[in-house]
């Protein structure tokens, strides 16, 4: 069907259509009017700091910026009725006002016509005031303000909880004040790139994460259920033990665990359990390994699952009645480049066993002789089949081949002799020769208890060594070499012993120690001693209890028993000697 219009509509929409085009022409001449007239000008309503510099060229608006702004000599800081001042040369504070006219005048130069266009409407509507383009010493102004904020700030105390002479102690905390200073900054920063003059209000927060009465019952109450216990952080031989001081550390006062202060446990535990790979080393001179590093896997510790257990292990801690509860630390492994395996062929590939003693309170001499009884140890290589004999291995033990005077026990009395602090040594590889699973041919325990074998260690773990009898002996019946590696440390006065070999799948356990036929010591012999003066009193022998300890030693492997042996030490009860002087006074 064919659309016709009537004359009169068609005359009506010739009119629409002119009208429009006229007023579109209108708009275009206009725009065009604008731009022409702000040719080469600062755009209307644009001012820089304040000071207008619309329809300037740049050098009219340069000239005009440098009559109104001048760098302040100082900026001025207020709180309360304290006022700060900062010198503008100490942070070496200047304006480029040739900058901050080009940003004005380039705003809307950009060289995309139609932002352009748009951001040239819009300022015709809309102000614009631009900031002064500023340069200063940002490291220096923020050392200033921190300095400032030193002298407003005041510390708040978080809650915390304590243990004092057996009962807890809670300390609500107390409220502090804390200058924002990344808020102050800016302000400072803001008011520089508007050439203001007045002073400036430094932000203080209020800082108050006290507790109230509720509370502060409540945290105690939490505290207590902790009190006296622990947990033991372990990953392979090593452990951190957190005892109930710093588990107090790890509860939130409000409810809860607190997040930083697990991380910072964290912190403290990955320096002694986080290392890098490490390729091994092996160096075997004259039929000793002179020179041995295992391969070491690199090690970190899974930080999420580390805080999810160990929330886990003090939520269980909390409501349960154990003292003392385990947790392995959750790792991530990294291999080295290079297995043990691969630079020896002696079958030397992974730890089997390992020892450890400590012996806090020994006399110089005995130190010394741990150390050089270790030495001679450390190192040595044992074939499959063949039998190990400590003696044997250690040599001649004198004041020729480096021993000092320490106690030893002889003649069923204690006296300083050469070699004293070997039987530590001895003790130490006997433990570790349990640990390990191999068989132990020859131990025979001391004559009596002596403290440096208990230090946090059972009783009846040592193993007594004087040549050519008693000896400690075991055999190598692995498939391969076993290589005995000790290390004395003698600023921590401890020793550790590790044996290294091929492991045939053995498992060694060791059942509690249980000590019976306890009999009290002697009464004290006081022995005249004509070559002391008369009144000196002077200690050679120190008492000790005497106890039957047993304990039964079992290796399996692939299900079946291969060895089961039972330790026994018989330890007399030892007399405390002391001499008494009765000689002439001196």
């Amino acid at each position: 069907m064919k659309i016709t219009f009537k004359p009169i509509v068609k005359k009506y929409l010739l009119r629409v259509i002119i009208g429009l085009a006229v007023f579109i022409l209108i708009i275009l001449a206009g725009a065009f009017a604008y731009v022409a007239a702000y040719s080469g000008k600062v755009y209307p309503n644009s001012s820089i700091a304040g000071v207008s510099v619309a329809g300037k060229n740049p050098q009219e608006a340069f000239t005009v910026l440098s009559k109104y702004v001048s760098v302040p000599p100082e900026i001025t800081l207020n709180y309360q009725d304290q006022i700060f001042k900062i010198k503008s040369s100490d942070i070496k504070l200047s304006y480029d006002l040739s900058a901050s006219v080009q940003n004005a005048y380039e705003f809307t130069r950009g060289g995309d016509i139609f932002n352009d266009f748009e951001k040239r409407i819009k300022l015709f509507f809309y102000p614009n005031n631009f900031n002064l383009v500023t340069s200063f010493d940002e490291d220096m102004l923020k050392k200033i303000v921190s300095i400032i904020a030193g002298q407003i700030s005041i510390d708040s105390v978080d809650p915390s909880v304590s243990k004092v002479n057996g009962s807890i102690l809670v300390n609500k905390g107390s409220a502090g004040k804390e200058v924002n200073q990344d808020k102050l900054i800016s302000a400072i920063i803001n008011n520089l790139a508007q050439n203001r003059k007045e002073g400036i209000t430094v932000p203080v927060e209020d800082v108050d994460n006290t507790l109230n009465d509720t509370e502060a019952k409540d945290y105690a109450s939490r505290a207590e259920k902790f009190f006296g216990k622990n947990i033991s952080l372990k990953f392979e031989y090593d452990s951190v033990v957190l005892q109930d001081s710093a588990i107090f550390k790890l509860l939130n006062p409000k409810g809860g665990y607190d997040g930083e202060a697990i991380e910072d446990t964290l912190k403290t535990v990955a320096k002694t359990f986080e290392r890098d790979p490490q390729n091994p080393k092996f160096v075997f001179e004259n039929g000793k390994v002179t020179e041995f590093e295992p391969a070491l896997d690199g090690i970190k510790i899974d930080t999420g699952q580390f805080e999810t257990q160990l929330i886990r292990k003090l939520e269980d801690l909390e409501v349960s009645e154990e003292k003392s509860i385990e947790l392995n630390v959750p790792t991530n492994k990294t291999p080295p480049e290079i297995t043990t395996d691969k630079v020896n062929n002696l079958g030397i590939n992974e730890l089997i066993g390992r020892g450890t003693s400590t012996y806090y309170h020994s006399i110089p001499g005995r130190v010394h002789n741990i150390s050089l009884a270790t030495s001679r140890i450390n190192g040595t290589l044992v074939k499959p089949g063949d039998s190990f004999s400590f003696n044997t291995a250690l040599g001649d033990v004198s004041a020729f081949t480096g021993y000092q005077q320490a106690y030893i026990i002889s003649g069923g009395k204690t006296i300083l002799g050469d070699g004293g602090g070997v039987c530590q040594v001895s003790s130490t590889l006997f433990r570790a020769l349990l640990n390990s699973g191999l068989p132990i041919t020859e131990r025979q325990a001391h004559a009596y208890r002596v403290s440096y074998y208990e230090q946090g260690s059972s009783p009846g773990l040592d193993a007594t060594v004087y040549s050519p009898s008693p000896d400690l002996k075991f055999v190598n019946d692995t498939p391969g070499y076993i290589l005995i590696e000790a290390t004395a440390d003698t600023k921590n006065y401890s020793l550790v012993f590790e044996i290294y070999g091929t492991s045939d799948g053995r498992v060694a356990s060791i059942t509690k120690p249980v000590v019976t036929g306890v009999v009290a010591p002697p009464e004290d012999l006081y022995q005249d001693d004509p070559s002391l003066p008369s009144g000196t009193i002077k200690q050679i022998d120190y008492k000790a209890w005497g106890a039957k300890v047993t304990f039964n030693y079992v290796v399996t492997r692939d299900g079946q028993e291969i060895i089961n042996k039972t330790f026994l030490s018989n330890y007399k009860p030892w007399q405390a000697v002391y001499l008494r002087g009765t000689g002439p006074s001196q």
